[in-house]
């Protein structure tokens, strides 16, 4: 029988941040497990932004399966922005009541694609018992009547479900999520939560999911939140000490450890829409990734619009599909390519997509009918301003193609597996207990 699984995500952890973690005996948690593991350095997806990775990891398919193509985009077939959170100022512009709909509820029940398969559905319709703590990507099949008197639209998720205080499937006497962010809160409530999971033996799969560490990143830089790491690992112990501590635990469970994404340190903001002032379209950046979408408006085809940051060095990457192909685009120099029996086909200057798993990633965003026309991928130390023009100028950033932002520490305990890629979690959370995974798992395993 195989060992209950807890899959831990500490969102924005740089792999050389948990490297230096796992030698740190300030970090007894992570120290720990990284002593009975197997580490690698893996790959996010792309756009390397937490609804996207999140989904990423939920379902084990980037985003021409999963749907979700950036923290803000346009929704052609409501003819509106969708906003999941880029900044509380963003959130304003598009609308906070929309906003809140689409973070909460239409990003699982509308956005998310049908074909895709959540780790959660998937164990739970084969008779396993599911958790998940924050997570975003939750859809599942249990219907769950929120906590908090003022909302009353109901949620799908695991069988237990704990979600920022609105929804918890369970009474665990767990403290306020998100009155206290830059202190530690959410994390705090997630060990709260997990301790009283682990206590009760709730579940056969948890999602302990951290997202204090990225808060923290996002304001003082890549490496720079060694106090946020301290309290995310003090949330990873709380399930150890309600195991029974380290020999108990890692008795009873097997564990993944992962980041969704990396950080970058941001010195230069650009507002993307001003290079498309005239070309009636609409633009949609956050972070370090931006999408343009055409309208009825729009005159200038896809190529030309692409052109028309030639001259920009703040995008690295200017993505477009033409044909059967992508097309790759920096400074005018160009490289197409599309999947080809053995690998990829190219044509052109490689070094455009030099980054890691760039021709897979950038693929899989672009056939996303959710995404724009166009894709840019920010430069080094670059990032697009948001709707409301709000940046991290001077702290850490994510979204790109780059290295930095799409590299994650990858950890697996007690299990005999070494990912390589988020996608690959769902899928190695479905063997481990012996469930067939979708096709389009075992599709984008054998392309890679």
């Amino acid at each position: 029988m195989a060992k209950k699984l807890i899959l831990i995500v500490i969102d924005g952890l740089t792999p050389a941040t948990f490297e230096g973690a796992a030698e740190d005996d300030r970090m007894p948690a992570l120290k720990l497990l990284a002593a009975n593991g197997t580490y690698a350095r893996g790959i996010s997806t792309f756009p390397s932004l937490t609804p996207v990775c999140l989904s990423a990891i939920a379902t084990g398919a980037h985003p021409d399966v999963h749907r979700i193509p950036h923290l803000v985009w346009y929704h052609r077939g409501e003819r509106r922005i969708v906003e999941y959170g880029s900044s509380f100022a963003a959130v304003r512009a598009a609308g906070t009541r929309q906003a809140l709909l689409d973070a909460i509820f239409n990003m699982n029940e509308q956005h998310l694609g049908a074909e895709a398969v959540t780790v959660f559905e998937a164990l739970e319709d084969a008779g396993f018992t599911t958790a998940a703590i924050n997570f975003t990507c939750y859809r599942g099949r249990n219907r769950h009547v929120p906590a908090v008197p003022a909302v009353t639209r109901p949620a799908y998720g695991p069988k237990r479900f704990f979600f920022y205080n609105l929804f918890e499937s369970d009474v665990t006497g767990a403290p306020l999520a998100v009155f206290g962010r830059s202190v530690g809160s959410v994390d705090a409530y997630a060990a709260a939560v997990g301790r009283w999971l682990v206590t009760r033996d709730g579940f056969d799969f948890l999602v302990h999911y951290l997202p204090d560490y990225d808060f923290a990143s996002h304001a003082a830089g890549p490496g720079a939140s060694e106090e946020a790491l301290q309290r995310s690992d003090a949330a990873i112990w709380a399930l150890i000490e309600a195991a029974g501590g380290p020999d108990e635990f890692l008795e009873r469970y097997a564990v993944l450890i992962c980041a969704d994404h990396g950080q970058t340190r941001i010195d230069r903001t650009l507002q993307l829409e001003e290079r498309f002032a005239d070309a009636g379209v609409i633009v949609t950046a956050s972070n370090r990734a931006g999408m343009v979408y055409r309208t009825d408006a729009t005159r200038e085809d896809t190529r030309e619009l692409a052109t028309r940051l030639d001259s920009e060095p703040g995008a690295e990457a200017v993505l477009f599909l033409e044909g059967d192909e992508a097309v790759a685009r920096h400074a005018g120099e160009e490289l197409r390519f599309a999947p080809a029996e053995s690998g990829w086909g190219t044509s052109g200057d490689p070094a455009l997509l030099s980054q890691p798993d760039a021709l897979e990633r950038a693929w899989a965003a672009l056939r996303n009918p959710n995404a724009g026309e166009l894709l840019v991928s920010a430069g080094d130390g670059v990032e697009f301003a948001d709707l409301a023009g709000r940046s991290h100028l001077g702290g850490g950033s994510h979204g790109a193609l780059s290295a930095a932002d799409s590299e994650v520490p990858l950890l697996a305990v007690g299990i005999d597996a070494a990912p390589r890629s988020i996608t690959e979690l769902a899928p190695l959370a479905l063997e481990h207990f012996g469930v067939k995974p979708p096709a389009y798992t075992r599709a984008l395993a054998h392309a890679a």
